[in-house]
């Protein structure tokens, strides 16, 4: 029998799932919206109460979902730490820091799932949503950490589906590539990157042309090689 990867805690790890056959999971900003509130609430060890009652009771007390957030954040530790994230139409990248044993898997297992039941119960679907178990890769080193914060958060660009990786707004990049005007922050990457905004953007838009060439020639190597 095959032994199970154990990911070590302190350590960083690109993080990647994606839907079953290619199965488009994010229809709305609604959903993308649920998606970024699930990363803040489920990197908790212990939650409070189940996603959608938490919810609840923030539209009862009519105040923002980080207000809420922070008045229970501070009552539990945190399996993961959220270093970048980027929610794909049928997929979705987070690079994560584990901060408790078995951290990560127990933060997607409770993510995946949680989100799995509210997509199947809006669309009247039965069945899983993921296609296997969340895939997960050491990163070894600061400069590797940095040039796949790039690789993520070029994803929609090199996808085509918008111009510039600020125009996609259910990423981590705003938040790197700004220090005013972005509300409702998932990420803390202090201690971990240090990035100063107008470098990071030149950075990660000079890579744009490159890395859409690069997905071009696999993308073509790959409808090559099923025709052998």
């Amino acid at each position: 029998m095959r032994r199970k990867e154990i990911l070590a805690t302190g350590e960083v790890y690109h993080v990647f799932s994606k839907s079953i056959a290619l199965f488009k999971i994010f229809n709305s900003d609604a959903d993308f919206s649920r998606m970024k509130r699930m990363l803040k609430y489920y990197q908790l060890e212990n939650q409070p109460d189940k996603f959608s009652r938490f919810l609840e009771i923030e539209r009862t007390q009519k105040e923002g979902f980080d207000k809420h957030f922070e008045s229970v954040a501070g009552k539990s530790k945190k399996l993961v730490e959220i270093i970048a994230y980027c929610f794909m139409p049928t997929h979705l990248h987070l690079i994560l820091k584990q901060l408790e044993d078995r951290g990560i898997s127990f933060f997607m297992s409770n993510l995946l799932n949680s989100y799995s039941r509210y997509f199947n119960i809006k669309h009247g679907r039965k069945g899983p949503l993921w296609e296997s178990k969340f895939k997960a890769v050491l990163v070894d080193s600061d400069e590797q950490l940095l040039h796949l914060t790039r690789y993520v958060h070029l994803n929609p660009a090199t996808a085509r589906i918008v111009d510039k990786p600020q125009d996609w707004r259910d990423s981590s990049y705003l938040e790197y590539s700004s220090y005013d005007g972005v509300e409702n922050r998932v990420c803390n990457y202090k201690g971990v990157l240090d990035i100063e905004p107008v470098s990071y953007k030149k950075f990660v838009e000079d890579m744009i042309s490159y890395q859409r060439h690069l997905d071009d020639i696999k993308k073509l190597i790959l409808e090559e090689g099923s025709e052998l």
